[in-house]
């Protein structure tokens, strides 16, 4: 099944890169593919990993959104079921659930850019299904301080930074920075490019890992999209993975 999968995503994500190149830019939306984005949304996702030495995962994101509590304050959550054979049997459960509050004290313009500051945190409750090969076995918080950047040539730029740090279960402390590019296109079609590297304190690691997505919005509140991804160097988590999902924005 899982390869019959990964055949249709990568024949998806063929024809969207084929758009894009066909296409030329426009002015910039707020899109629910930036993590700072003021937006009402529920993703519904799938995520296929290949993992070092043979084994894969699928990270299932059976809920993926957010919405605005007020102007100034996002709500994001997140519910996260994995399958996987990493300890040599194909096992499968819920991994975690995600909370993650944003506030946005300030915004404005800066040499022709839009920006608007924010700053979070989020709160991780990991199942505790380790013994399967599934999730990481701590329940953490994670403070966050980034930025959103977007002007009228179509490009959002949004740095973020984010610590994360166990307070029940097994020890994580890993500080993760991430640069996400977005280019807005014609016919509502978007590409992300997403880079994330994080310092794992604990494992004296980098597990990196770069993805890009592209997605068309069929109308103002449905949309579809597929990514491609790839772990970088010797640390990375996996080697190379594929994702879909559904928008709906509401």
């Amino acid at each position: 099944m899982h390869r019959i999968m990964m055949k249709f995503m990568w024949k998806l994500a063929i024809v969207l890169a084929v758009y894009f190149f066909l296409s030329s830019p426009c002015v910039a939306e707020e899109n629910a593919s930036n993590p700072l984005a003021k937006v009402k949304y529920t993703d519904v996702r799938a995520q296929y990993f290949n993992n070092p030495g043979g084994s894969y995962t699928w990270d299932f994101w059976l809920a993926d959104g957010a919405f605005m509590a007020s102007d100034k304050l996002k709500i994001k959550y997140e519910l996260h079921y994995w399958k996987t054979d990493v300890t040599g049997s194909s096992e499968s459960a819920f991994e975690s659930v995600h909370l993650k509050p944003i506030y946005f004290p300030k915004s404005g313009t800066l040499g022709g850019w839009n920006y608007s500051l924010a700053v979070g945190a989020e709160w991780i409750k990991d199942f505790r299904n380790t013994d399967q090969g599934i999730g990481f076995g701590g329940d953490q918080i994670a403070p966050l301080v980034g930025l959103a950047l977007s002007n009228d040539s179509g490009w959002s730029l949004i740095p973020l930074i984010q610590h994360f740090v166990s307070y029940n279960g097994a020890d994580i402390n890993m500080t993760a920075t991430r640069l996400i590019a977005i280019q807005s296109l014609p016919e509502r079609v978007w590409i992300k490019y997403d880079l994330i590297v994080p310092f794992d304190w604990e494992n004296d690691a980098i597990p990196a890992t770069v993805e890009v997505q592209l997605g068309k919005m069929y109308n103002k509140n449905f949309g579809f999209y597929a990514e491609v991804g790839a772990g970088l160097g010797s640390d990375r988590p996996y080697d190379w993975g594929l994702g879909v999902g559904a928008r709906f924005n509401y």
